[in-house]
């Protein structure tokens, strides 16, 4: 037994699942999870010395690498002024001017612990804003785990949704109306029945938790027009994209402003850290200056707040790293085309990709379902045992750092060249 089998079981003893986040069991995967040691750069290292091409980068933060040796050295110096103070710092006030220079959508932002809490205060303040009291979501974008997001689709496109995890009862979401990604007719339709009650969308705009999904040519430009028509707000959960597909995030990326932004991930440089914001006139809402309330102990807590003025800084004064990290991750995903052919469908944005074990162009949920989840699982054992760490997930992204260098890339593409050998015997 190794070293993770055994941690993982003593773990099951005390955690459930063994784990603090369900994706990292490995379940869709077929088999138990690596326990992590350490990491540095573009690689990870397990509890038996095993040592892996990380493309999982934290589900995102790892934009710099692992362990970057500017980050790790500010944030200790920081913490010898110590860790929270529950108090106002410099530090909350310089990352909230440097984001509205990053992304300028974003005039006032509200530091929160993460990205659930981002959105969930969001929607709060778009519901407090309007005074309306329904929001609209995609299929198979995921927006965090409050009770009000957590919520499926019926058999039809324009059924209120119902919850999707135990616990939540139905109240909490019959106010969450459920539309289809990349399909503008399904949010027309909603406006239509729910005609001047509908206070704001939120979308993701590159889906990136149901695999990569780019949105459609006018999508995004949609949603911006149908929700100023009927006095809605647009709330871009950028956890993911933002400060990853640009400086300024998918809003400069695709040219579409929201009036409200949910940012994570990315922004606190690997320490636990969300945030969001948009437009004065709609944050003024927030206590202390409105009678939308939201606090928390932590949120702006100097540690994530060094973190994260660390790497946005370095990514505003170095935005080559983007041209960077996007030919990185093309020249993998022109790999995969070429190795697979037809047989899997490989999307591709920025510095973000997904294989799907599926021929067909996966442009929505339903699209993305019809994935050899099997198949996938396959190639995940496959990789991981050459020493190369995917998502243990087909629904989950693939991330690409500054820190992946050529050889990283060209063993990657070995291994592509070998699975796709593996599956032609």
């Amino acid at each position: 037994m190794t070293q993770s089998d055994e941690l993982f079981e003593r773990s099951k003893k005390r955690i459930p699942g063994g784990v603090n986040s369900p994706v990292r069991a490995y379940q869709a995967v077929g088999r138990n999870p690596v326990f992590i040691k350490k990491a540095k750069g573009s690689h990870i290292f397990d509890e038996d010395g095993n040592e892996y091409i990380d493309y999982v980068c934290s589900w995102g933060p790892g934009i710099l690498g692992h362990a970057d040796e500017e980050v790790i050295n500010e944030v200790q110096k920081a913490c010898q002024d110590g860790l929270t103070f529950g108090a106002p710092t410099r530090k909350e006030c310089a990352i909230a001017e440097l984001i509205a220079q990053m992304m300028p959508s974003m005039e006032m932002t509200r530091m929160v612990s993460s990205g659930t809490e981002a959105v969930m205060s969001a929607i709060r303040v778009a519901r407090g804003f309007t005074g309306k009291d329904y929001i609209i979501k995609f299929r198979g974008c995921y927006h965090g785990h409050s009770d009000g997001l957590l919520v499926k689709a019926g058999s039809g496109v324009l059924m209120q949704a119902v919850p999707d995890s135990a616990g939540v009862p139905s109240g909490y979401t019959q106010y969450t109306l459920i539309a289809e990604y990349n399909n503008c007719d399904s949010v027309a339709k909603l406006f239509e029945e729910y005609k001047g009650k509908i206070a704001a969308i939120v979308v993701e705009p590159v889906a990136a938790n149901m695999g990569v999904v780019q949105p459609k040519e006018g999508f995004l430009e949609y949603l911006r027009k149908i929700t100023k028509e009927n006095d809605a707000l647009l709330i871009f959960d950028e956890v993911i994209t933002g400060f990853r597909l640009a400086p300024g995030g998918a809003q400069q990326f695709f040219g579409v402003t929201p009036d409200l932004t949910t940012l994570g991930k990315i922004i606190g440089g690997g320490m636990p850290v969300g945030a969001y914001g948009g437009r004065k006139e709609i944050m003024e809402c927030v206590a202390p200056l409105g009678n939308v309330y939201q606090a928390g102990t932590l949120s702006g807590n100097p540690i994530a707040m060094t973190a994260g003025l660390v790497t946005l800084k370095r990514l505003f004064e170095h935005p080559e790293i983007y041209t960077q990290i996007e030919q990185t991750t093309k020249t993998l995903a022109d790999a995969y085309r070429n190795a697979f052919k037809d047989q899997v469908c490989v999307n591709q944005i920025g510095s973000l990709m997904s294989v799907f074990f599926t021929k067909e162009k996966v442009v929505d949920f339903a699209s993305g379902q019809t994935s050899d989840r099997k198949k996938y699982a396959d190639y995940f054992c496959f990789f991981l045992e050459r020493g190369i760490h995917l998502a243990p997930s087909q629904f989950e992204a693939m991330f690409v750092s500054v820190a992946h260098h050529k050889e990283d890339v060209e063993k990657t593409i070995q291994v592509i060249d070998q699975y796709a050998a593996s599956q032609k015997r």
